[in-house]
């Protein structure tokens, strides 16, 4: 009987083995984005969202910020960007990278044990007290070392070997400059949140940050973070995903001058020519994104609700009222109810319905789900979440500036219409990491990798 080489038994076994590695590299990318995913979940829900409902009652049985510690809305804002805009965003850029070996897991892990920590640290200072000299600068240091971590990771993400030494590099794609600049603005609010914690445990006096100063960390947070990585990423996705054209770049380019410009202002303490800078930006994206012109075709609403296109908008349309109110605030503003309401549509109305919206649409392929929980539930919680940030907005200045007394009574519904959207979400999107039909499983007969989204310049392909 004629025997078969041994080489060729190895050459013949070599792309079963290399195909069941990458399933296994993508399978553990894939768990440890669950776990950032749930985690920002919890914090949204909990440390954030049901925190900020208490703190809301409060302010409204005292008709005003009252006797409310400043630290328990630090607190909250903070589990509510870091927490979970935050976690979402480290998350989904580990995933987007592409690893080898142990750092698929080791690296990510440790950057989600420091953050996670750190997040729930700060937290855990500002509304019980407990130590907080101690656990404000280590919390600060925890979420700058896991930024460091993160950067580092990324700055390894190399082009293609196939790219020749010769070859003029093409110039770097728009989106990518916005999530960079977004990056940038993480990257300067958590060395901001560090020095001002150790600055605190040693000379302050409260656990919280001086009223003007907190303003300042709030426009870097806000315009500097969230928003260019927001605009990065619809950028890169929105097109395919609402049948509309490519960004304009001349105005990309210009809302994005804009942005930093109103944030440098904000921070040098010109609030007026900042918020006149970013109201313009908010309005100059929206023509960059085009999103006032017709699509070209239908949007892809496979596996989500129909109704996604129309939120995704709408949370544009927040972003221009959250600029507007900034500048009525800026030159307005007695009690802070304009500055909160402001603050409320660019974090609720833009942010939180950015993320409700596309989040169905990515985190569960992102995650190796087939698709999300409930359809539903995704409407359900997205309906709650624009009544509530609707009736907050327009009650807020009118309670806290004493111009309608009929507006404290509004207040705590918007309250609990926004924490029942919230839970509902969170809802949503745990039973779809947790009991959806996973996109890992193969047949034996076929055992080949899955789609990988080793960058996240693919993902606007692959969740077609």
């Amino acid at each position: 009987m004629a025997t078969v080489p041994l080489f060729k038994l190895f050459a013949s076994s070599s792309p079963i083995r290399e195909n069941t590695a990458i399933i296994g590299r993508e399978r553990q990318k894939s768990l440890m984005l669950r776990a950032w995913i749930l985690t920002g979940l919890f914090f949204t829900a909990l440390p954030g969202t049901l925190l900020g409902f208490s703190n809301l009652m409060a302010i409204r049985a005292h008709h005003g910020l009252g006797t409310l510690p400043a630290a328990w809305m630090e607190g909250h804002g903070h589990a509510q960007v870091f927490g979970w805009i935050g976690s979402f965003i480290l998350g989904i850029g580990f995933y987007s990278q592409p690893a080898h070996g142990q750092s698929v897991i080791r690296l990510p892990l440790s950057c989600y044990i420091l953050w996670t920590s750190g997040v729930a640290m700060r937290w855990f200072a500002n509304i019980y007290g407990w130590h907080w000299r101690a656990l404000l600068p280590v919390s600060g240091g925890f979420e700058l070392i896991a930024v460091i971590l993160f950067l580092y990771a990324a700055s390894h993400h190399k082009l293609p070997a196939s790219t020749q030494e010769n070859r003029v590099r093409p110039p770097m794609d728009l989106w990518m400059v916005s999530v960079l600049i977004g990056t940038a603005g993480l990257a300067s609010a958590v060395i901001f949140n560090f020095v001002e914690c150790v600055r605190l445990a040693f000379q302050g006096g409260l656990r919280s940050f001086p009223h003007s100063l907190d303003q300042k960390y709030l426009v870097v947070l806000g315009w500097g973070f969230v928003v260019p990585v927001v605009w990065g990423f619809s950028a890169r996705w929105l097109p395919a995903f609402l049948a509309i054209s490519k960004p304009k770049v001349h105005w990309f380019r210009a809302a994005l001058c804009l942005d930093v410009a109103g944030v440098l202002f904000g921070v040098t303490g010109s609030p007026r020519l900042a918020t006149i800078l970013l109201a313009i930006s908010a309005v100059t994206i929206g023509f960059a994104l085009r999103f006032w012109e017709r699509p070209y075709g239908l949007a892809k609403t496979q596996g989500i609700h129909p109704s996604f296109p129309a939120f995704v908008r709408l949370s544009y349309a927040w972003m221009i009222v959250a600029g507007s109110m900034s500048v009525w605030a800026s030159f307005s503003d007695v009690h802070g109810g304009i500055w909160g309401a402001s603050r409320h549509a660019l974090t609720v109305g833009f942010a939180a319905t950015m993320v409700f919206a596309i989040g169905p649409r990515i985190l569960p392929h992102f995650a190796g789900i087939q698709g999300i929980f409930s359809k539903r539930l995704m409407l359900l919680s997205l309906l709650c979440l624009q009544t509530g940030c609707l009736l907050r907005v327009s009650s807020e200045p009118l309670a806290y500036e004493g111009l309608a007394s009929f507006a404290w009574k509004v207040l705590p519904v918007s309250g609990m219409l926004e924490l029942a959207g919230v839970l509902i979400f969170a809802t949503n999107i745990a039973l779809t990491l947790l009991i959806g039909r996973s996109a890992f499983a193969v047949s034996k007969s076929n055992q080949r990798a899955p789609a990988s989204s080793h960058t996240v310049q693919g993902a606007g392909h692959q969740t077609r």
